[in-house]
């Protein structure tokens, strides 16, 4: 089923059930968020490909998460802080910006990967997450993480890993869990030479 939702293109990759917290402060945005949560609807987080999504029109990629708005306050500074939470992988096309600035396109949801046990040869990126995990700041997120699934575990390193935005998005792209492990370990070597 295909429908249209606003996107809300960011120099980020959201995963299926990853969270990401946000400061909103743009107008369009904050009545974007409004919407979604009299509706009970969510919107699309998806990876800017060029330009500045903030300065005016910006083109981003055809995959991204559709997301959800899991927790809310007003913050210190005055913006609205929310936290936004993966829910699957959607597909974006006709993508037009409204008369707000706002983006709208139609999305449709990506199959569901299947679960997956994490393969022992794995079992270094299962560590490294748990180390992840232990930070405050991760913490805070409330993330919950199935360690014995491969989905879970490649999807939150890619999300908390110091990699390059294109192989984030080239990661949340895969349909082969075992195979996004399989490409994090290589990435992982080649920052480390």
């Amino acid at each position: 089923m295909t429908k249209e939702f606003p996107i809300f293109p960011l120099n980020s990759v959201l995963c299926p059930k990853g969270r990401l917290p946000l400061q909103i402060f743009e107008q369009r945005y904050l009545s974007m968020i409004s919407r979604c949560l009299k509706s009970h609807e969510g919107f699309v987080i998806v990876l800017i490909k060029n330009g500045k999504e903030a300065s005016g029109e910006c083109t981003f990629f055809d995959v991204g998460s559709y997301a959800r708005v899991v927790d809310f306050q007003q913050l210190p500074n005055g913006f609205l802080g929310i936290t936004a939470e993966g829910e699957c992988k959607v597909s974006i096309s006709q993508a037009h910006r409204q008369s707000d600035g706002l983006y709208v396109a139609k999305v449709e949801a990506l199959g569901l990967e299947t679960p997956t046990e994490t393969p022992e040869q794995y079992s270094e990126l299962a560590d490294l997450l748990e180390d992840l995990l232990r930070h405050p700041v991760i913490q805070a997120l409330g993330m919950s993480v199935d360690f014995h699934d491969a989905r879970d575990v490649g999807w939150r390193l890619v999300e908390l890993l110091p990699l390059a935005m294109e192989d984030k998005q080239y990661l949340l792209t895969l349909e082969d869990p075992v195979y996004r492990l399989e490409q994090i370990r290589y990435l992982i070597h080649a920052l480390a030479e």
